[in-house]
């Protein structure tokens, strides 16, 4: 089962859990606002994303950013600016909100109505192992038909039910599957 791996790097070798390499390929194909939240414009991109709807504005409540209508207005006008608490309140809303937006759009184009896409998986990195405790590992593509747990997780930015449906998938590998808990890179394109 998962986990297997406790003791990971002990040798020298180097990689992150499949999840997160999942996850960060799923944060890259959500298209985030690149510029960050500290410049004017970043801000005032998030903030706009945020209060352009009643829907928006309910959901960046939910996801923690609860300042008033009249400190929203003043920060959008630029008379005030937001502290560095505040700067991480309207960050980790607008990721929220913009997860709970894509992860319907992401989920359809990810199971392409049954055919699934096609996941490469780059095996982790062994270059700092010594040669005799090397394992042969190598690059492999699996086809993941079933996206909609691996992405509500990835939404809900729960870490261990994204670890469980990416393991859930995983375990077509075969007798294998146990290798590739620790990769260097997870990529698929939607």
């Amino acid at each position: 089962m998962p986990e297997r791996n406790i003791e990971f790097g002990r040798y020298g070798a180097g990689g992150i859990k499949g999840h997160q390499a999942v996850a960060r390929q799923l944060d890259a194909l959500a298209g985030y606002i690149a510029t960050p939240v500290t410049a004017r414009r970043g801000l005032l991109a998030r903030l706009h994303y945020l209060t352009r709807t009643d829907h928006a504005r309910a959901a960046a409540r939910a996801a923690g950013l609860t300042v008033t209508a009249r400190t929203l207005r003043a920060w959008l006008q630029g008379t005030r600016s937001p502290s560095r608490k505040n700067l991480e309140l309207v960050e980790r809303a607008y990721r929220t909100v913009r997860r709970e937006n894509v992860a319907r759009h992401l989920t359809a184009r990810l199971n392409r109505e049954g055919r699934g896409t096609r996941v490469e998986i780059h095996p982790l990195n062994q270059s700092q192992v010594d040669r005799p405790r090397q394992r042969v590992v190598e690059f492999r593509t699996l086809n993941v038909r079933r996206w909609d747990r691996i992405v509500a997780a990835w939404a809900a930015d729960d870490d261990r039910a994204l670890d469980d449906a990416w393991i859930d998938q995983v375990v077509d590998l075969g007798s294998q599957w146990g290798q590739y808990e620790y990769v260097t890179n997870v990529g698929f394109a939607a």
